[in-house]
């Protein structure tokens, strides 16, 4: 009988070949192609994008099941669970399904913390990438808008975290719950009715039932959203990169998207997602059994929000006592409305910022190449000082917790913190660009004569000199110094009168661009340069070759 010796197709090559006839499959089979023919450079400051997609994803996966076993409802009931301390205490509906969850259903208690330390990792992760982003200058053109959805991400993450720490209603959400009725409460005019809208009545209210939706399908959606817009922006803008050999504005130098860059996102996607497992498995967050139901009359000593938040939190805790005025018939608590103030017009600042820088030094072109963040040293200091009063921020917001620890008075932890609110961005700013500035010397003194190597050798002449090792052509491009830029002139109009807002841009780009070095050279900063190019004399060039040479004999 003869043997049919032809080998068949798989069905996921039948298959294969279907979906790809397809118009959606031609799509795909181009989008696969062109991806291939993508670079993208590999640099660790990429990882925190894989790192914030891996928690949006955990947090989705781990939602999804927690929806269908909690009840949000602040109806009371009595608890008849398995955890026998509670055994008889009346609590919500909402807290009876979240220790349902953590007790009965079986595997639960990890879904549950799993869904909790994403939330801690996502917000931690989304700064990271803010921080990089505006240190490097990978904001300015054409990304400005990119920017503005990661801050938005972070801003739905952080109402994220809030709405969904308040669901277990626990005594320690429900402190929390209490601090914000009384900010709602402290704004004049509109306080009443918005706590009346948010908690649906007298506190507690109906709390729990207007949040719910808010984490359940705003905060997803707004999610999805701003991950798809950032996705797109960073597809049709293309990626950015640090300089070196062969890296201009217009070529990219870096591994296929596809599949280098992808199987390598792939992994670090699978690492992230089994470690938030590990630790969701291994290290207990947020003990509801241990805190017990939410009481409107009670609060828990100690208590501490996700640290997300504390910055919010160390706002109002530092402002000085008795700050209330009366004007208008009405009293002005400005306990609770400077908090707001600074923190919203601090919030403002970082989505504003690269709009104000674009205006203040006039540069509209598009940029591929990153900026080292010592090479723009009022840029960096801004951002240090940035850090230094959002840590002071959240510092303060655990000002009770370092008293106790620390045997010290809480007032005078509170003052320390207001100091370093006050003079801490200042003393930073200051401070940081000096160090830049001197980190700009270093590299010029490198670039110029070269790494010192501990040689000593003697000239024919009787003179002591140290060999010093050449700088690769790598090395130059990162060593090269800031770009030849300068401040736009400031222009009268054309009436030839010189406006205020013009004045003022100019006095912010004199200041923006001061305490800069210029570059050793303005053209290609690259391997090719020559010894004339980086400033070297002669002489010093013959030295150094004599060295050599008796260094080698």
């Amino acid at each position: 009988m003869p043997v049919d010796r032809r080998i068949h197709p798989s069905v996921t090559a039948r298959l294969s070949r279907v979906v790809s006839n397809t118009s959606a499959g031609r799509r795909a089979v181009g989008l696969r192609e062109e991806l291939r023919m993508r670079r993208a450079p590999l640099h660790w400051t990429n990882l925190f994008g894989v790192v914030a997609f891996a928690c949006v994803v955990v947090l989705f996966v781990t939602g999804f099941i927690l929806m269908f076993v909690y009840t949000p409802s602040s109806d009371r009931v009595t608890y008849d669970g398995p955890y026998l301390p509670l055994a008889g205490a009346e609590m919500s509906k909402a807290l009876r399904s979240t220790l349902a969850v953590t007790f009965e259903l079986p595997g639960g208690l990890l879904v549950r913390q799993a869904h909790h330390w994403a939330a801690l990792l996502l917000p931690a992760a989304l700064i990271l990438q803010l921080a990089v982003t505006f240190f490097t200058g990978a904001f300015r053109r054409p990304r400005r808008l990119s920017w503005v959805l990661l801050f938005g991400l972070l801003i739905t993450a952080l109402i994220g975290g809030w709405s969904g720490y308040a669901l277990p209603d626990d005594m320690l959400s429900g402190t929390g719950l209490r601090i914000v009725e009384g900010i709602v409460l402290g704004i004049p005019v509109v306080g009443t009715w918005l706590s009346a809208l948010l908690f649906g009545g007298e506190f507690p209210g109906r709390i729990i039932e207007n949040l719910y939706p808010i984490h359940v399908a705003v905060v997803p959606v707004l999610l999805v959203v701003l991950i798809a817009a950032r996705a797109r922006s960073a597809y049709v803008n293309g990626p950015v990169q640090f300089a070196g050999p062969g890296r201009t504005e217009e070529r990219v130098v870096g591994v296929p998207v596809w599949p280098n860059l992808a199987v390598r996102a792939g992994g670090l996607f699978a690492l992230v997602t089994g470690g938030l497992l590990l630790v969701a498995a291994t290290v207990t967050i947020s003990p509801i059994w241990l805190y017990g139901p939410s009481s409107p009359g009670d609060a828990s000593a100690g208590s501490q929000p996700d640290w997300y938040t504390g910055f919010l939190d160390g706002a109002l805790r530092l402002v000085p006592p008795g700050w209330e005025v009366v004007w208008l018939g009405r009293t002005w608590t400005l306990a609770i409305l400077v908090p707001l103030a600074v923190v919203g017009l601090y919030l403002l600042a970082v989505a504003i910022y690269p709009f104000v820088e674009e205006w203040v030094t006039g540069d509209r072109l598009d940029h591929r190449i990153l900026d080292r963040p010592r090479n723009e040293p009022t840029r960096t200091g801004l951002g240090v000082a940035g850090l230094v009063f959002y840590g002071a921020l959240w510092g303060a917001g655990s000002a009770d917790v370092v008293a106790t620890h620390f045997h010290v008075t809480v007032e005078s932890v509170v003052a320390l913190y207001q100091a370093i609110v006050v003079l801490g961005p200042v003393v930073a700013f200051l401070v940081t660009r000096r160090v830049c500035l001197a980190l700009q010397k270093r590299d010029r003194e490198i670039l110029v004569h070269g790494y010192e190597t501990g040689r000593i050798v003697r000239l024919p002449g009787g003179e002591y000199v140290e060999v010093h090792a050449d700088v690769g052509a790598a090395e130059r491009y990162r060593l090269a110094g800031p770009t030849a830029v300068r401040a736009d002139d400031v222009r009268p109009d054309e009436a030839g009168r010189l406006r205020l807002m013009e004045r003022v841009r100019g006095t912010l780009a004199r200041i923006f661009f001061e305490d800069r070095l210029q570059p050793v050279d303005d053209g290609d900063p690259g391997g090719g340069r020559t010894d004339e190019a980086i400033g070297q004399s002669g002489t010093e060039r013959a030295d150094r070759a004599t060295a050599t040479r008796i260094d080698a004999a």
